[in-house]
């Protein structure tokens, strides 16, 4: 059995996601699976996700998917580098994985790679940094050191550093990208059935069902429920932000600590009535509203960066079918790292690998509150894995 990994945040799952799934296992031949690495709760732009992770994996595997493992928030709610690192050590700890397969709007692996290699050179540091110094953004900056045009695109800049995660960890997996159709990310337009995740986000949570429903697969829209929104939980968060001093900003993952950043991250706070005057406050032409979105986020989650280990450490089933269930049988004898298939498995974690299990459960309490009604504490150890038939 060929079986492909896919690094995904499913958010919702939608019918480009089930166009690229289809295109990897077609490539993969007859007896192909895949195996996706999916985002839990907490986004990397910064965000809840629309639907709980057991939702959105039960949506995945009838998509297409046949085991759905999570990425856990430090990783997933992380800079475009941290986040790869983290999914692709993941799906390589598996030892199951033959190939990964990632849309980019190149289409094109040379392209990809050839950029990779420009930011792993030993030159390119000193090429950023004198980028930053003339007011770049730093993706402005990163494409700029890099020579390489293809970084202009979001998707094709995550392709990078899943090439470069990679190279890092020596791995045997193949990369192959399938070229995206429809809408680029974050387009507020449709085309052919196709639209961005962005787009349905905000219709749906905009109540407009019935324009969301021939966006996604068929009964989606009914699965998914009533979506999070992070307006819900807008002043426990400013709450937060508001007790905040310039240690507690330096404190958090991915820059927090950044040359005068701490300082205009507590006086932004202090003044913001609302979050988008945070970010408006906060916001320079080097620092993007993902990054700030992210630096929230993880202070209301109370997420530091000793809370990032250098690698996930432990694999945590989140939905699979039956063919999942032979891969599962597979990786009991591949993979490197303990495998949860019930909750109450995590209670035979011990050390950094039970610490990270159970912060992730505060995630999930703080996730509850993301809905018109708060929902209860205590999932993650009540929630079985997804089935799918």
């Amino acid at each position: 059995m060929a079986v492909a990994g896919i690094v995904a945040e499913y958010n919702p799952f939608h019918l480009g996601h089930a166009f690229h799934l289809a295109r990897t296992k077609a490539a993969l031949g007859p007896d192909g699976a895949a195996v996706c690495v999916m985002s839990g709760h907490w986004v990397q732009r910064g965000d809840c996700a629309l639907a709980d992770k057991w939702t959105r994996a039960a949506l995945a595997l009838a998509g297409g998917a046949d085991l759905v493992l999570e990425l856990p928030t430090p990783w997933a709610m992380a800079s475009a580098e941290a986040f790869a690192r983290g999914a692709v050590g993941l799906l390589d700890a598996t030892g199951v994985v033959d190939v990964l397969s990632f849309g980019s709007e190149a289409g094109n692996l040379a392209s990809l790679q050839a950029a990779a290699a420009a930011i792993d050179s030993p030159d390119y540091p000193q090429r950023l940094k004198a980028a930053l110094a003339q007011g770049l953004s730093f993706p402005a900056a990163r494409q700029a050191a890099a020579g390489c045009a293809c970084l202009s695109g979001p998707n094709n800049n995550l392709g990078v550093e899943y090439l470069r995660a990679l190279n890092a960890l020596g791995s045997t997996i193949t990369p192959m990208t399938v070229a995206r159709l429809g809408p680029g990310h974050d387009s507020k337009e449709e085309a052919e059935g196709f639209a961005s995740a962005s787009h349905i986000r905000t219709l749906l949570r905009a109540g407009r069902t019935e324009a969301a429903a021939p966006l996604l697969p068929e009964d989606a829209v009914e699965a998914l429920g009533t979506p999070a929104a992070l307006t819900w939980a807008e002043r426990a968060v400013l709450a937060r932000l508001r007790t905040m001093d310039e240690a507690d900003w330096t404190a958090l993952p991915d820059g927090g600590g950044a040359e005068g950043l701490p300082a205009r991250l507590a006086r932004a706070a202090r003044a913001a009535q609302s979050l988008e005057d945070f970010y408006a406050l906060a916001k320079t032409k080097r620092y993007t509203h993902a990054r700030l979105r992210r630096l929230a986020v993880s202070a209301f989650l109370g997420l530091k960066k000793e809370d990032r280990p250098e690698a996930v450490l432990y694999v945590r089933v989140l939905g699979l079918n039956g063919r999942g269930q032979d891969l599962l049988r597979r990786m009991k004898e591949t993979c490197s790292l303990p495998i949860l298939t019930k909750p109450a498995q995590a209670r035979n974690l011990d050390g950094p690998a039970r610490v990270l299990f159970e912060r992730e459960c505060r995630y999930t309490d703080l996730y509850g509150l993301c809905f018109p009604i708060p929902r209860p504490c205590g999932l993650e150890w009540t929630t079985s894995p997804a089935a799918h038939v």
